[in-house]
Order: structure tokens, then C-alpha cells, then sequence
């Protein structure tokens, strides 16, 4: 498990954050953070005071990565990019997550690596991750300035014929999950959103259509929400165009692997990163080197799924 307890012995007293820094090799931040976060623990209790003096035995919970061996697609000595599989969280959610690609990311290149931008657990593709803070401060204000383009493809319900664009505006549901699973929706007093979609194939058969998606902001769900919001949610999609019954099942962990496919309308998610573009001294375009379109295979029979939000 990536997080573990060990037990530390001070001889001599000294400040708190400054034995953290020395013990676990972190800058004087991380130190302050660790503490501030109750991971020093003291006869049980966990304290929070950075500047305390400390002595005799304590406690320490910290991540230790333990990696699979994934390899990231590329690297260079300040940054890589992964292809992250679907199903694996970016970072660990809670001190109970048993692996993210945190693990595979400080495996390689050390505590001071970090992941530069979020991806839904169940979106497969690519995954720019940072060498170090000087790599990481530059990569993520590059996502927030949007010099960073990315695209995605996306499996669909239904048939789309005609390239369009989206700039519905996104909230945050903070009003509970009483009717409906949806973590964000469609609103005008919502943030400020903007996607475009060009549909590249469709598969009759199967009823479903594959979409190069472009978004220009980095909302919540915001692919996701779009799509569903023009009656043509993603495949797979446990929360966008599945009942409030399927939804809740998927979340509460209830449902059987058939009942997902039923249900949702494949086993995952059906949407991947495939693209990104960025400006780091010289241009870089990475494209993924996973075949999406041939994921399709996983897609479940129109004839035998109830996901269809057209109809809902």
C-alpha cells in the first residue's frame, strides 16, 4: 500500500518540520504540509504544530511509491507522459488507495514528481507528469494560461453526422444527490466552458459514432456533460445518460459486471486522451499510440443495453 506507518526515534529534541525535511528528504513546504495533515503522530495523537519541538518516539504516515513497472511513452530529464490505462485514479483519493499512477510516476522519478493535470479514473490516454517543482510550477500554470492543447476520442450513443461546438456553461452540483448522480450540469450562472466535436466514423451495427473532442476549457466532466447534454453521452458513462438506480449502483460498488455493460453500455468509461500539445523550450506533440477505435469491441450490443439518454 502506497501509504505506510513507520515508527521514528529522536535522540536528540529538535523542531518538528525540520526533522521531517531531514528524514524524508522534503523541502521546508512539504515538511509544513505533512505535519499540517496530522501524518506525525505522537503516543497516537497527531500534531499539527510545525514548529514544535520533538523528542523520543513518534510516528510518521507517508506515501511510499511502489510501481508496476509502466514505462511512460516519453520522457526527457524534466517531464513524462504515461498512457494511463482505464480504471486507475491519478492520485490516491484517500490514505487507503492501494495504487494510482503517482505510484509509477515517483517510482521513476522521485518524491519531488507529481501528475500536472487531472483525468477521470475511468479515462484511459495520455498523462503528463512532472520530473520535479520547477517542471511541475511551469507545466500546470501552462493548463491554467491554456497553452497546453489537448484532445480526446470519444465513443458515443447514437449517430452524429455534422462537426459542432459547445459553450454551455458548467456548475457544480452542490445541491446533493437526491434525483439525480450528476456531479456537474448544464447552467447559465455555471463557469464558462467550451468544447468542439467533429464525429469521424459510424458504426451502424452498434450504433454509435466515434468523436474527436477539443476542449478549449477545463471544466468538471466537461466532455462528458457535453455530449450528454446534445443526447449523445459517452458509451460506458456511469453517471452521464444511466439511470439514478444504475448510477447509484455504480457508485455503491453493487453492480456485476454484466450489469455494467447492460446498463451503461460498456465496461469503462469509453473515452480517451489521445492528443497533447505544449510549448517546453521546443513544441511537443504527443499522440497516443493506443487504437481507440478498436475499443469498440467492448461496446455492448444496441439491442441489449439500456443506456440511451435520448430516451430518458
Amino acid at each position: 500500500m502506497p501509504f505506510v506507518k513507520e515508527k521514528f526515534h529522536i535522540k536528540e529534541e529538535t523542531i518538528a518540520f525540520l526533522y521531517v525535511m531531514h528524514t524524508l528528504n522534503y523541502t521546508q513546504g512539504q515538511a509544513q504540509r505533512h505535519i499540517a495533515k496530522g501524518r506525525l503522530i505522537i503516543d497516537g495523537v497527531s500534531m499539527t504544530y510545525t514548529g514544535a519541538k520533538i523528542q523520543g518516539d513518534v510516528e510518521m504516515v507517508f506515501f511510499r511509491p511502489k510501481g508496476t513497472g509502466l514505462r511512460p511513452a516519453f520522457q526527457n530529464k524534466d517531464f513524462m507522459i504515461f498512457e494511463k490505462p482505464s480504471g486507475v485514479l491519478v492520485h490516491p483519493n484517500t490514505m487507503a488507495t492501494p495504487y494510482s499512477m503517482l505510484d509509477e510516476v515517483r517510482n521513476i522519478a522521485g518524491d519531488n514528481a507529481n501528475a500536472t493535470h487531472r483525468i477521470d479514473m475511468e479515462t484511459s490516454g495520455l498523462l503528463l507528469a512532472s520530473k520535479h517543482k520547477e517542471a511541475e510550477h511551469f507545466l500546470k500554470s501552462a493548463f491554467e494560461k491554456r497553452t497546453i492543447q489537448k484532445s480526446y476520442l470519444a465513443w458515443v450513443d447514437g449517430k452524429l453526422t455534422e462537426s459542432f461546438t459547445s459553450t454551455e456553461c458548467i456548475k457544480v452540483n452542490r445541491e446533493g444527490y437526491e434525483k439525480t448522480k450528476h456531479k456537474v450540469f448544464i447552467a447559465e450562472d455555471g463557469k464558462t466552458a467550451h468544447t468542439d466535436f467533429v464525429p469521424l466514423e459510424y458504426d451502424a451495427a452498434l450504433d454509435t459514432t466515434l468523436v474527436a473532442c477539443y476542449p478549449h476549457t477545463g471544466r468538471l466532466h466537461q466532455i462528458r456533460v457535453h455530449l450528454f447534454h446534445v443526447k449523445h453521452p459517452i458509451l460506458g458513462d456511469p453517471i452521464y445518460g444511466a439511470s439514478f438506480e444504475a448510477s447509484d449502483a455504480y457508485l455503491d460498488m453493487l453492480q456485476s459486471e454484466e450489469e455494467r455493460l447492460i446498463q451503461h453500455g460498456a465496461p469503462r468509461l469509453m473515452l480517451h486522451a489521445q492528443t497533447l500539445s505544449f510549448p517546453y523550450g521546443a513544441k511537443y506533440y504527443i499522440e497516443s499510440k493506443v487504437d481507440f477505435r478498436k475499443m469498440k469491441a467492448l461496446i455492448c450490443p444496441k439491442k441489449e443495453r439500456v443506456f440511451n439518454s435520448r430516451n430518458n
